[in-house]
């Protein structure tokens, strides 16, 4: 787990229960202090899941495995299923599999479905929230998939599209109503959460 140097109002710690560095930069924009401890969770689809309830079964089930080490902390978990047509679309791993995600994406309408869970031990506190974000990609040829892979190598992003960075140039639109959800923390639900779990931002 990374040290803070404070603790949040209540006086119990906050952990941001990932190893992401994209959920930390996120977090870390809130100005509260938090540690980070990784979940070890099976994150395999059940058989008939859907990408939504995938989402959310995920960003609980890491919050409450970093809430069982640390029962006194107030936990985010957090989780994001690429949704094409029901099809779900997680982290490609492999230069060959996002190729193939990019190609299956392109010119469709995907939604990135963005879970997140706080959860605090001690108290009996739960909350989950998901945010939809559809995202429309460019028809793609073959050229710009892999001029995009090889200069952006997004291979630790759900659906192969690091939306904050070149994987914009991929896309025709966004629509969602948190702007932070598709790069894997929605932030606008994560601070409602956290305040209803007592810990104060300004």
């Amino acid at each position: 787990m990374t040290p803070s140097t404070a603790l949040p109002s209540t006086g119990r710690p906050l952990i941001l229960g990932s190893t992401s560095p994209y959920r930390r930069e996120l977090l870390s924009r809130l100005a509260v202090p938090f540690d980070t401890a990784s979940p070890q969770v099976d994150e395999t689809p059940l058989p008939g899941e859907s990408p939504r309830t995938l989402a959310l079964r995920l960003a609980e089930a890491k919050a409450r495995d970093v809430a069982r080490r640390y029962p006194q902390a107030v936990v985010i978990g957090s989780d994001q299923v690429a949704d094409l047509a029901g099809l779900p679309l997680g982290k490609p791993g492999t230069h060959e599999r996002a190729v193939a995600q990019l190609r299956q994406m392109s010119g469709q309408t995907v939604v990135f479905q963005t879970a997140v869970a706080v959860v605090c031990e001690t108290t009996g506190f739960c909350q989950i929230d998901l945010a939809a974000v559809n995202v429309v990609f460019r028809p793609l040829g073959d050229a710009e998939i892999e001029r995009y892979l090889r200069l952006e190598q997004p291979y630790d992003c759900a659906g192969s599209a690091k939306s904050e960075g070149l994987g914009i140039a991929l896309l025709e639109r966004i629509d969602n109503d948190d702007p932070t959800a598709l790069v894997g923390l929605p932030l606008i639900r994560t601070c409602r959460m956290i305040r209803a779990a007592g810990v104060a931002i300004l």
